[in-house]
């Protein structure tokens, strides 16, 4: 690929559609759609006009949006084509382009031009991403706050901030006779030093945190055999996803299904029944249901009401668990030892374990909300910059603390891809689809 190029693509959904949406950008934009649309404007403005082939055979009419560059999304000449969405009206305009020397865009390549070109910074071009992929409305909102910019300006501050704190350190050791260099730096920046580390290593709770709402907030049905637990999923989720039998160990794997409640993605996962068996695959299943109740950001631990409490060592210490009662209906006026009772013939206590779910993812959202937060990529680098910065404000030479400061300004830049990011391009770029 190279910026030379002229490229071109579909950037609406998929043919057959109402409307196709064809994108052009590169230096050859405007001499290109010239051969296709007569009359093309110079100047940023929306006109309906006739496409031709180069030999004036109609292709199709439809309206042509020019964005002389660098005020474009890529910083470059582009044209939109806005046509019927019919397979073979697309195919000629794509035939009539490549015969003009144009050639496909690959997968993020317009995006990656805005960034080449200055007009996203790394963060922001992450963000656009989790924009385009988001499902639920909190994905949205968090994708929203880092796409346009607020995340980055934050990082850049900090940097701007740690550098003139650099600055002034440096001046006085290169000018610690000069009346007009103000002495006791110290007292100066050491202050603004502090704020800025407590800062990061709140944002750096924020991101982790944030990965429950940008990838799903996992939640982990765990208990022995014939608890309930399928039956539960199944009623949870209102659709038959597990099979259901009396047969105990009948769930040898974990089975996963994505909920949207209240704009929160939550991954359900049902798992194997946990007790002693002699059966190899089942305990697989257990072991994989065990590791998945570790990793889980709450786990539902299911038993019928009247069981015998049995004790379960499959999550972590600290772990947010509810205790859930199952066959409420088979029990009634009994349960008082579990948070929840539930009944999957009545209904009874399902939207009380609904409720319950969102209280708890909402507790990661409520430490996010006013911070944003970015990727977990953000995270090693705010993790470098603030063990940095420790170790400024501990040092005692003046100069390695300065030091000290300029590793931290580099560890924030490369999160906006101001410093040395290159090996890493390719890997975000190409998570974009064709025409973005």
């Amino acid at each position: 690929m190279t910026d030379l190029d002229t490229i071109f693509a579909l950037s609406s959904g998929p043919t057959p559609s109402g409307v196709a949406l064809i994108r052009i950008s590169g230096p050859a934009a405007f001499h290109a759609a010239g051969f296709l649309v007569e009359n093309l404007p110079q100047t940023r403005s929306m006109v309906l006009r006739s496409i031709r082939r180069r030999n004036k055979e109609l292709i199709d009419s439809g309206l042509v949006l020019v964005f002389p560059g660098p005020a474009s999304f890529t910083g470059e000449d582009c044209v939109e084509l806005q046509v019927h969405g019919s397979r073979a009206v697309v195919n000629a305009i794509f035939s009539e382009l490549r015969a003009l020397g144009l050639r496909p865009a690959e997968a993020g390549e317009f995006t990656q031009r805005a960034f080449n070109n200055g007009k996203l910074d790394l963060v922001e071009v992450e963000g656009l991403g989790d924009l385009i992929s988001a499902e639920t409305e909190m994905q949205r909102r968090l994708a929203i706050e880092q796409s346009a910019g607020g995340l980055s300006k934050r990082y850049n501050e900090w940097a701007i901030a740690l550098t003139r704190a650099r600055a002034l350190i440096e001046a006085e050791l290169d000018f610690a006779d000069e009346d007009d260099v103000p002495g006791s730096v110290s007292q100066q920046v050491w202050t603004d030093v502090t704020r800025i580390a407590l800062e990061i290593d709140r944002q750096i709770t924020a991101t982790e945190r944030a990965g429950s709402v940008r990838d799903a907030f996992k939640v982990v049905i765990l208990g022995p055999p014939n608890a309930g637990k399928s039956s539960f999923l199944n009623a949870l989720v209102d659709r038959d996803v597990a099979i259901v039998t009396e047969i105990a160990g009948t769930t040898r794997d974990v089975i996963e299904v994505d909920l949207d409640l209240d704009g929160f993605l939550v991954r359900l996962s049902d798992t194997a029944g946990l007790r002693e068996t002699a059966d190899l695959v089942e305990q697989e299943g257990i072991r994989r249901a065990r590791f998945a109740a570790e990793n889980a950001d709450l786990v539902l631990l299911l038993q019928e009401i009247d069981s015998f409490p049995e004790q379960v060592s499959a999550f972590r210490s600290g772990q947010s668990v509810l205790r859930i009662g199952t066959k409420a209906d088979r029990h009634p006026g009994q349960g008082g030892d579990f948070d929840i009772c539930v009944s999957v013939e009545t209904g009874e206590g399902l939207d009380r374990v609904r409720e319950a779910i969102v209280e708890r993812a909402g507790l990661n959202w409520a430490a996010i909300a006013g911070l944003g937060a970015g990727r977990l990529r953000h995270v090693s680098h705010l993790q470098k910059a603030s063990h940095f910065l420790e170790e400024a404000l501990q040092g005692s030479e003046l100069d390695l603390r300065a030091e000290s400061l300029r590793l931290a300004a580099g560890s924030l830049g490369r999160i906006t891809g101001r410093v040395d990011v290159e090996d890493m391009l390719d890997v975000i770029f190409s998570e974009f689809c064709i025409g973005k």
